[in-house]
């Protein structure tokens, strides 16, 4: 059918010509479509009145898109030139909705919507010739400068649905239908919804790089996820069944709301969902350019807060444990119902990609075996923060995508909607966006006894303890070895022929050569002052993996996930443990241990010659004490009288080493010389500290 609004293409054909036309077409029929949204806006002063107060006028959504597709092929190489440099930078941030009471006021000189439309057109000549002339090597993937293009056209697909929901936001007066924007004219009786069981299985989410659609960051990767049965409503909420919990007065039930949720209720003085309209004793519903007749068998439309708030209502009426399902229960259900992919050349088997309505339809118009609109109609908010596959990788060339949404406040929706089209119609495609957030988006409940779960979406980003997990887990810098995992060596081969029972990491930080010395030893403790670097190797025993960023340039950064399995540690999560402690005064558990390190600690204590005074009676007799520093003395950590060496003692140089042969030797004996091993501390990416710690290896001989 020649009509259909075109399918996300192939990129592995290895047909330069036909690939050319493919991509030529899909970006026309995008742009094309795009303008013709904004058709709906009935005058100029439409595009400069913000629907609503959280985001930007219409006229920077039809700016962004246009300054997107120049901005990223600049950054991919295949333009050269700017077109509008005021206009490319003017346009390019701001997208992602505040949070409710988070009010931006900011003035902006906009230009006219005649200027910013000859503005488009310029920009999609620019593309067509990209298109029609650029060098291209096939296939077409995520390491291809042409991706850029593919990112630009899906990019404008994702705001063709953004830009909807804010014209239904906006007054009448500003938006008149259009032909090309028909909406459902069907309405009945809603179906009485009933729960359906969906046995318990392996369900897979994510893609790999070689998939031959195009992806976002997020999508790849993957993991495989075992989902206990479940139960799940037949059709999506409907009007008719979410107006049960409007007049029972949900709105007003403190019970039924979380904090965050009573507190955008209370902001935003909501009694009923965003789109409905009271008319008298009646109620319409607002569509993207007109008010109808409520249609109560059309799904209701609410943010999460009120789906939950909802979901907490029904429990409390049904004695069930209601929820909102997660993001692994709603790919279990994908499977179940046997949904296919949007197919290329005919109508979809769901209210998708424009394909049928310009609005949601009767929430029992499409099934899906035993349920209905398990795609389609309206997406469907999850109980899931958005969070990182393990492997994530961001894209060069759009690295914030994603990456600002990994903050426990943006929940995965799913399914898609009646306008959801491209990349977003897939079944691997992620979206999430802000709880109070309104999308073209419903909900359908889960009963079930087990708890929603996430993976955690969090990266690390406090500036010291990112280095120092760098330090411990990232990349060699200059060609020096990993140096705790170093270190976590020599001690091991000092062991030779001596019990390897336990061993203590005295002054861990985030803990690698912990997990080191649990190749050799039977159980490892690491103790560390700072509860938040103990933090890290807590994480990193219970989940395998660990997520931070790195400072590259100014506010610039890189962002890194590391996993024991690509270290070979995966098998010592089970003999470490890591505690709080203050190595100048450990409890008495710390004791009775075959072995002891202490890297880089003792120019940090603030007292450091008890320290050394008593450390012997943690360790077994024969046992082995490493101790490594660079003898950085300094005040802030130690005062000046309290340092070991590094200063004249009656005339002469007193050497840190000095000290330790001094006070250990009563206890001690050194087991061979001291050795230098290099140490590189990365600060930025153009920034390192390189350094040489002193390593000393003393046995307990009394």
């Amino acid at each position: 059918m020649t009509d259909l609004f075109l399918r996300t293409p192939q990129l592995d054909g290895s047909n330069e010509a036909s690939m050319r036309l493919t991509l030529a077409a899909y970006f026309h029929d995008t742009f094309s479509r795009y303008e013709s949204l904004f058709r709906t806006l009935t005058c100029d002063e439409a595009y400069y009145k913000k629907p609503i107060s959280l985001r930007h006028p219409l006229i920077f959504y039809f700016g962004h898109t246009a300054t997107f597709f120049i901005n990223k092929l600049l950054l991919a190489g295949l333009i050269s030139e700017r077109i509008n440099p005021a206009f490319e930078s003017m346009f390019s941030v701001g997208v992602d909705e505040m949070s409710w009471d988070d009010l931006n006021e900011s003035h902006y000189d906009w230009p006219t919507v005649a200027e910013l439309a000859a503005y488009r057109d310029q920009v999609r000549a620019v593309i067509d010739q990209v298109i029609r002339t650029a060098p291209l090597t096939l296939p077409v993937n995520w390491n291809n400068p042409w991706w850029a293009i593919i990112m630009g056209i899906e990019h404008e697909r994702i705001h063709l649905e953004t830009s909807s929901v804010l014209m239904r936001q906006h007054a009448l007066n500003f938006v008149q239908p259009l032909p090309e924007f028909t909406p459902c004219t069907t309405s009945g009786t809603a179906p009485k919804n009933t729960l359906v069981t969906v046995p318990a299985g392996i369900t897979q989410l994510g893609k790999p790089l070689s998939t031959p659609t195009y992806g976002w960051d997020n999508e790849y990767a993957g993991r495989t996820a075992d989902v206990t049965e479940f139960q799940a409503s037949r059709h999506l909420v409907s009007n008719a069944e979410f107006r049960e919990f409007v007049d029972a007065g949900g709105y007003q039930n403190d019970a039924a709301w979380e904090d965050e949720g009573r507190g955008w209720r209370d902001f935003a003085k909501a009694t009923h969902p965003t789109f409905w309209v009271r008319a008298g004793d009646a109620w319409k519903l607002r569509l993207m350019a007109e008010e109808i007749a409520m249609p109560w068998d059309w799904p209701a439309e609410v943010n999460y807060h009120e789906a939950k708030a909802f979901c907490h209502w029904k429990a409390a009426t049904t004695g069930q444990k209601v929820r909102l399902p997660t993001e692994d229960e709603w790919y279990r259900l994908y499977d179940v119902a046997g949904v296919a992919e949007v197919p290329e050349s005919k109508r979809a088997a769901a209210n998708i990609h424009l394909d049928h309505f310009a609005s949601p339809c009767p929430v029992n118009m499409f099934a899906h075996g035993d349920f209905y609109d398990v795609v389609g109609n309206v997406w469907q908010w999850t109980e899931t923060p958005i969070y990182p596959f393990e492997g994530f990788e961001v894209h060069p060339i759009y690295d914030d995508f994603t990456t600002p949404t990994f903050d426990g406040r943006h929940n995965l929706i799913k399914g898609g909607s009646w306008i959801s089209c491209g990349n977003e119609s897939l079944r691997s495609s992620r979206y999430a966006f802000r709880r109070h957030f309104f999308q073209h988006a419903g909900f359908r409940y889960v009963v079930s006894d087990a708890d929603a779960t996430a993976p955690n979406a969090y990266y690390e980003s406090d500036r010291q303890l990112s280095e120092y997990a760098e330090f411990h887990y990232g990349d060699t810098y200059y060609g020096v070895d990993n140096f705790p995992k170093a270190l976590a060596a020599i001690g091991i081969a000092a062991m030779a022929g001596k019990p390897v029972r336990t061993a203590l990491d005295l002054g861990c930080a985030t803990g690698r050569a912990t997990f080191e010395l649990a190749r050799h030893f039977d159980h490892v403790t690491g103790v560390d002052f700072s509860a938040r670097f103990i933090n890290l190797g807590v994480q990193l025993a219970e989940q395998g993996s660990i997520r931070y960023t790195l400072a590259d340039e100014g506010e610039l950064v890189s962002y890194k996930t590391r996993r024991l399995a690509d270290m070979d540690l995966e098998n010592t999560r089970n003999k470490v443990a890591f505690l709080q402690g203050d190595a100048c005064n450990l409890k008495p558990v710390h004791t009775g241990f075959d072995f002891i390190l202490s890297a880089n600690l003792i120019d940090r204590l603030y007292n450091p010659a008890p320290f050394l005074q008593s450390i012997h009676e943690r360790l077994n007799l024969g046992g082995v004490l490493m101790i490594t520093s660079p003898y950085t003395w300094l005040e802030e950590h130690t005062k000046r009288e309290d340092w070991l060496g590094g200063f004249k003692k009656d005339g002469e140089n007193w050497s840190t080493l000095d000290a330790l042969k001094d006070t250990l030797g009563k206890h001690f004996r050194l087991m061979q010389e001291p050795q230098d091993v290099p140490f590189v501390i990365r600060e930025t990416r153009r920034k390192f500290q390189h350094s040489l710690s002193e390593v000393t290896l003393w046995e307990r001989i009394a």
